[in-house]
């Protein structure tokens, strides 16, 4: 969850590169207070000539932490980036002013922990894949994909029910804890709707086609945030941590679609 929330500020098109914020600021503070004097040299003269690269790689990098570990996918895989990406920040902002190294530490043996136990036994695209019968490969397949249409589907629903209470964008988390699911206007809220019920109905009737159409809506409205993110506003009322979770729909849907069609005999 820690990616999830926090690649909402890694801003396309400079990453806070002009105002001197978000993720340039503490890049930065790799020179600013270096914590390994070579690594900073680095940051200073082969990351910062070419910081916008540089950010979308960062944002790649987070979002696909966060939906590989969320969807239980290539898990370890995922512990091996989180490894290497705990050891930059850590490496970046240890020895800096308000932060406490021992949280970077903690975030390094979380992703060493992930790559050495057997965690994705459960609710997990690595899961429905290692399943050893047909029978069984279809059944993960269909309670995977419908448990995270349940999911989606009370966010959308907390959302909107948030939105109209109050004001849209709807937030959908709880702020004071660093712990957020997105934002999401009107539209928004109905596009994750849509998505969720076109996932339930394919789990329910094993239907492939469904499911390959609901990858491919949330997949859409995925691309659309990052493409506007970074302007005035944007159509969905998204942030980066809103489109990670439609990332997440698309990739359940697509990766248990070719599993969930019904086998004859199994």
């Amino acid at each position: 969850m820690i990616w999830l929330y926090n690649v909402v500020w890694k801003l396309p098109p400079d990453f806070g590169q002009r105002s001197n914020s978000g993720l340039y600021h503490f890049t930065h503070l790799a020179i600013e207070h270096p914590v390994f004097k070579p690594f900073s040299w680095a940051v200073e003269h082969l990351v910062l000539p070419y910081f916008t690269a540089f950010g979308w790689a960062v944002l790649v990098a987070e979002s696909a932490l966060a939906v590989l570990l969320l969807t239980g996918t290539a898990v370890r895989l995922a512990a091996l980036i989180g490894i290497g990406q705990s050891l930059a920040i850590g490496l970046s902002v240890a020895e800096s002013p308000g932060e406490w190294p021992w949280a970077y530490a903690m975030l390094l043996g979380i992703h060493v922990v992930l790559l050495f136990v057997a965690s994705t036994r459960y609710a997990a695209v690595d899961a429905v894949r290692v399943a050893t019968s047909p029978s069984a490969v279809r059944s993960r397949a269909q309670r995977l994909l419908a448990g995270w249409a349940t999911v989606l589907l009370l966010i959308a629903l907390i959302a909107g029910w948030r939105g109209l209470a109050g004001s849209w964008p709807a937030y959908v988390g709880i702020r004071p804890l660093e712990f957020s699911l997105g934002q999401y206007n009107l539209r928004g809220a109905v596009v994750l709707i849509a998505v969720a019920l076109a996932m339930l109905a394919a789990a329910k009737a094993g239907q492939r086609m469904i499911a390959i159409a609901a990858a491919a809506v949330a997949a859409l409205a995925a691309a659309s945030i990052y493409v506007q993110v970074g302007g005035t506003a944007v159509w969905l009322g998204g942030t980066n941590t809103t489109a990670v979770v439609f990332v997440c729909a698309a990739v359940v849907s697509l990766a248990t679609g070719s599993m969930i069609g019904r086998t004859k005999g199994a």
